[in-house]
């Protein structure tokens, strides 16, 4: 397809949900243009980096001129650029995250409401986070709640409310449409070492400590035994795999009825980390090995429970997250065991 859907600059595109959100992107025919700086991971090749219908540009997105130059010719903005990373970089760069992704979403907001004049962008995709549900007391979480719960612990988590705040904001006094979309806890492959992650010790090994899913596929695959698990291991997470996240998120930009709404995308299966460590061990160990699990201290303000409500986004976008944790792990646990090997994490 040659990108007869119209014209995407994606914030981020380099990023983990980047990828695939490109890759989706170009698969229903979009143009793309991506812009990243980046900071993350430095600069990592992709199999569709020679495609005529993706152009990626190095640049910072704070930069206005430049994002305004790039959105003056774009037909939908995805806005996905964030300072982001696992619980350690939480915890190591509270105010970089803040001031950072402040700037980043400002910056692209100011651009989009320059470039509504001009006639030809449609509409601005926000990429917030579940971690705007950081405080959340009822479950699942629906769509309005975060406006009814007391504000995320994190700083990650408050920005990314405040995203949410730019988005709506610069629809009431601009007249930029809109769509806000909170993935919830994404996985699949191309989650590399970012540039800053310092190694934590755990147990008998030393990883960077990111994401759950990748965390203890790396502890399985170094042979810590018994495999340590962050908290009790009755936390709840619905796991989403990266491919599904964008199919939902391209697959709203060209619908009504996502204009100036927001919704949860993820799949419906919650799977505590207790689960999900027995997955990921059965996995790799096969299943007459026998798991033993320890149990450290959690940081402070872990979230025990991400659960969403779906329907809005099943009923109004048409979308559903199909694709099993266990698929994600067959697909995953191969390729960050190839990543240990060329150092890449």
């Amino acid at each position: 397809m040659t990108g007869t859907s119209g014209h995407i600059v994606l914030t981020g595109a380099s990023g983990f949900i980047g990828g695939y959100i490109v890759e989706e992107a170009l698969r229903q025919g979009y143009r793309v243009t991506g812009v990243d700086d980046f900071s993350k991971y430095g600069s990592v090749r992709h199999s569709y980096d020679d495609n005529p219908a993706f152009h990626l540009v190095e640049g910072d997105v704070r930069d206005v001129e430049l994002m305004e130059s790039l959105i003056s010719e774009a037909d939908h903005v995805i806005a996905g650029a964030a300072m982001i990373g696992g619980i350690t970089y939480f915890h190591s760069y509270p105010y970089d995250l803040l001031a950072t992704n402040e700037r980043i979403i400002a910056s692209t907001c100011d651009a989009a409401i320059k470039a509504m004049p001009l006639g030809r962008l449609k509409k601005v995709t926000y990429l917030s986070s579940s971690m705007v549900f950081e405080s959340t007391d009822r479950w699942p979480s629906h769509e309005g709640d975060e406006l009814a719960i007391p504000p995320p612990h994190s700083s990650y988590g408050f920005q990314k409310l405040a995203v949410e705040y730019f988005a709506r904001s610069a629809w009431e006094q601009y007249q930029v449409p809109y769509t806000i979309l909170r993935p919830f806890n994404c996985v699949g492959i191309g989650e590399r070492r970012a540039i800053g992650d310092v190694d934590i010790r755990s147990g008998s090994v030393s990883l960077a400590m990111s994401h759950v899913v990748p965390d203890l596929i790396q502890k399985v695959l170094k042979g810590q035994d018994p495999l340590r698990i962050l908290g009790s291991g009755d936390q709840v997470r619905c796991y989403t795999y990266g491919g599904d996240l964008a199919r939902g998120i391209v697959t709203s930009l060209g619908l009504d009825a996502a204009t100036n709404e927001d919704f949860n995308l993820s799949t419906s299966t919650s799977t505590t980390v207790s689960e999900l460590a027995r997955l990921i061990w059965t996995r790799i160990c096969g299943p007459d090995r026998p798991l033993s699990l320890e149990y450290e201290e959690p940081y402070p303000h872990d979230v025990q429970q991400r659960i969403p409500d779906v329907s809005k986004a099943r009923d109004l976008l048409g979308f559903v997250a199909e694709t099993p944790i266990e698929e994600v792990l067959d697909e995953l646990i191969p390729w960050i065991s190839a990543a240990i090997e060329e150092k890449l994490i």
